[in-house]
C-alpha cells in the first residue's frame, strides 16, 4: 500500500516547481515507461497495477491498486504504469551538426513533436530559451513518444550562446529566402520562434540568414504551426 505522502509527492511532480526542486519527472503508459527503462536514464520508481505488464524486475518496481494510481496520475484514465525518473545531466551542445533552437516555444504538444522530429532527423542537440515550455511537462513527454531519451535538451541564454558560436545562425521568418532556394551548410543553428510572435527582436538581431516556407495556396492561412514548419525545414536541411 502506498502511503498518502508518497502519492502527494508523485502528484506534485506534475508541476514544474516540484520537478525542478527534486530533479525528477513522471511518465505514464507502458510503451513510454518501457522505452525510458531501456535508456540511460536513471529510474527512481516504477508503479504498476499489474506486475506482468513490464518485464523489468527490481526494488524500484512497486505494485499498487488502480485507485492509488489514479490519485497520483495526471491522466483522466491512467494506463497501468507510472514511472518516475531522474533528470539527465545535459551534455555540451554539439556544434559539429545542426542544432535546433527554440525561442520561447510555449505549447507542450509543439515541444514534444519537435523533440520527436530531432530524433527522426538525427539532430543530437535541442537548445531552448529559459521561457520555453519545460521538456519534462507530462504533455511534452507524451508527445515525444520516447524520443526524450535520444535528444540532448539544453536550456540556456540564446543570445550568449549565439554570440559565442562559430556556426551560422538561421531563423524561420515569413519574409525570409525561400527554403527551396537555399543551399545549407553541413552544420548550423536553426531558430524557431514563439507560436504567436515568432522569433523575438533580440534574437532576430543575431540571425544571419532568414528563411521561409513559401505558401502555394490562397493567402488565407496566416502561418504554419511551429512544429510543422520545423519538420519541413529539417527535411530540406537534411536533403541538401
Amino acid at each position: 500500500m502506498v502511503v498518502k505522502s508518497q502519492i502527494k509527492f508523485i502528484k506534485n511532480l506534475q508541476q514544474k516547481k516540484y520537478r525542478t526542486q527534486n530533479k525528477l519527472f513522471v511518465v505514464e503508459g507502458i510503451k513510454t515507461v518501457r522505452e525510458l527503462l531501456n535508456s540511460s536514464l536513471k529510474v527512481y520508481k516504477i508503479y504498476v497495477t499489474d506486475s506482468t505488464v513490464l518485464e523489468f524486475k527490481g526494488d524500484f518496481v512497486e505494485v499498487i491498486s488502480e485507485g492509488e494510481l489514479k490519485k497520483m496520475s495526471g491522466l483522466s484514465t491512467p494506463n497501468k504504469v507510472l514511472g518516475v525518473f531522474h533528470f539527465p545531466v545535459p551534455e555540451p551542445l554539439d556544434f559539429s551538426d545542426w542544432i535546433i533552437a527554440l525561442d520561447d516555444v510555449r505549447d507542450p504538444g509543439n515541444m514534444g513533436t519537435i523533440i520527436r522530429l530531432c530524433d527522426w532527423f538525427g539532430i543530437k542537440s535541442l537548445l531552448c530559451s529559459s521561457n520555453s515550455v519545460d521538456c519534462y511537462n507530462p504533455k511534452v513527454l507524451q508527445a515525444t513518444m520516447g524520443s526524450i531519451t535520444r535528444v540532448n535538451i539544453v536550456y540556456g541564454d540564446l543570445k550568449r550562446i549565439f554570440s559565442n558560436s562559430e556556426v551560422a545562425v538561421y531563423g524561420a521568418f515569413m519574409d525570409g529566402v525561400e527554403v527551396y532556394k537555399e543551399k545549407f551548410p553541413k552544420r548550423g543553428i536553426l531558430v524557431m520562434g514563439n507560436e504567436a510572435n515568432g522569433v523575438s527582436e533580440a534574437i532576430e538581431a543575431l540571425v544571419e540568414k532568414k528563411i521561409s516556407i513559401p505558401q502555394f495556396g490562397p493567402k488565407t492561412t496566416e502561418s504554419l504551426n511551429v512544429a510543422t514548419a520545423t519538420a519541413i525545414l529539417l527535411n530540406e536541411i537534411r536533403r541538401g
